[in-house]
């Protein structure tokens, strides 16, 4: 009983000073986007480090109706908010369920190539259990399932 109050009171403590430190994040700027931390709680598709690395979105056609098109599937995220959509540049804020963690999710397109680079980042902490990955494949899939 006793190991559970104290528990409960450092959770109580500890969690809140992590909420709060998770401020707006240096560093995110329209533009090539930033290689991940060493820390496992990042992917990018401009990282070619094997633990960082996933691929980048691509599209045919007009990259404004691209952009538009990826703007409209983060809106319908549950938990994400489009921060900055810029001409070739959107950043989004994604939420953890239950703790309410921020996490920076990025896109810069390539027009040229028909290329759409992503990041996606924790703001705290070392270890994001996969989260991230796990949140650009579930992008892609739906990306490859509106047109």
């Amino acid at each position: 009983m006793n190991k559970v109050v104290v528990f409960r009171c450092t959770l109580g403590c500890i969690l809140p000073l992590l909420v709060c430190c998770g401020g707006n994040p240096s560093g995110l700027a329209p533009g090539p986007l930033n290689a991940c931390p060493d820390a496992p709680n990042c992917v990018s598709s401009m990282d070619p480090r094997e633990k960082h690395a996933v691929e980048p979105f691509r599209y045919a056609g007009d990259w404004t109706a691209a952009r538009d098109r990826l703007v409209r599937l983060l809106a319908e995220m549950t938990r994400t908010r489009v921060v900055t959509v810029q001409e070739t540049y959107i950043h989004a804020e994604c939420r953890s369920r239950i703790f309410r963690f921020v996490d920076d999710l990025e896109f810069y397109f390539i027009p040229e190539a028909g290329v759409i680079h992503v990041r996606s980042a924790a703001r705290t902490g070392y270890s994001d259990f996969g989260v991230n990955r796990k949140r650009v494949e579930e992008i892609r899939r739906l990306w490859a399932d509106t047109k």
